[in-house]
């Protein structure tokens, strides 16, 4: 076993199998690359590129794939992606990546376990590869789970009928990662299952069962995905009903009140002129239009209560 490290490229040998693991490429560490490996200049601009579409190049010495993995950012809360592109060969994997986290803990833990990396490294590329493709999918799950558990307290807020609030950004915000995460997963049921018969000398036969569950988790992930987005739609259109079901109880309420008011503004700015009018210069003449008044609010009361209009 040798383990090589510096600032961007850290590499691990286990029987005679190299795993070079670079984080944030640089066109120095892409010199590199070209140098040792002789890999095509178009698969080394990519890895350079901010964002390529999933993708597998076969070459006679080696398999150039580019596939794209969730992740949550910790500033904004939103879900991104990271580009992770790989080069496997006859003796080597590379991967090429921003600095995904989940990439660089399998990393760590091969590199610190002696048993793990016999496990991942002891046979052959191929089902390094696949052990590591199956661990990312597998933190696929996690992260679905916790917008699945986001979904889950949303929905219990827009049903709880002592809670009046809109829930819109909310929702909205979850809407977002889901339009994200199946804008990741989609392109990539097909590319995943394309492995498995792309090149026979990186990827045997005796490894097709492997890949083949790799492809189950990701049309799982697919079908969840689905799912949750039925789930936060019925969400969507349920606080929409509400929203609207509040706001028209608020504009019966003030509609009610300016009806009540309607009489009694008309009465008050009668008697506000400065005209002689009936029972003006009687002395109980104040006590008696609160006494109209009164009974005109009581009388609309009512008749509202027997409309059920209130």
């Amino acid at each position: 076993m040798n383990i090589v490290m510096n600032d961007q490229i850290q590499k691990i040998e286990e029987s005679g199998i190299a795993w070079e693991n670079i984080v944030a490429p640089t066109e120095k560490s892409m010199e590199y690359l070209a140098k040792k490996h002789k890999f095509h200049h178009l698969d080394l601009e990519d890895c350079l590129s901010r964002r390529q579409r999933p993708k597998i190049d076969e070459y006679d010495k080696y398999l150039f794939i580019v596939l794209q993995f969730p992740y949550f950012d910790k500033k904004s809360g939103d879900l991104k992606i990271d580009d992770i592109k790989i080069f496997i060969g006859q003796s080597f994997v590379i991967t090429v990546h921003p600095g995904n986290k989940t990439l660089n803990t399998i990393f760590t833990d091969i590199k610190r376990k002696t048993k793990l990396r016999k496990k991942y490294m002891g046979q052959t590329t191929g089902y390094l590869l696949y052990n590591i493709l199956d661990d990312m999918f597998s933190e696929c799950f996690k992260l679905y789970e916790k917008l699945n558990e986001e979904i889950v307290d949303i929905e219990e807020q827009v049903f709880n009928v002592k809670d009046t609030r809109d829930m819109l950004n909310s929702i909205l915000s979850i809407k977002k990662d889901i339009i994200t995460y199946r804008r990741i997963i989609i392109p990539q049921r097909t590319l995943v299952a394309q492995l498995e018969h792309k090149n026979k000398k990186f990827l045997p036969d005796t490894l097709e069962v492997y890949f083949d569950d790799i492809v189950d988790k990701v049309e799982k992930l697919h079908l969840l995905l689905a799912t949750s987005w039925d789930v936060i739609g019925s969400i969507h259109e349920t606080n929409e009903s509400i929203v609207s079901h509040n706001t028209n109880n608020i504009i019966k309420v003030l509609t009610i009140i300016s009806v009540v008011m309607m009489p009694l503004t008309f009465i008050t700015g009668l008697y506000g002129m400065n005209v002689d009018l009936p029972v003006a210069e009687h002395p109980w003449a104040f006590l008696l239009i609160l006494g109209i008044l009164a009974g005109i609010v009581i009388t609309m009361v009512v008749f509202f209560r027997h409309k059920k209009w209130m």
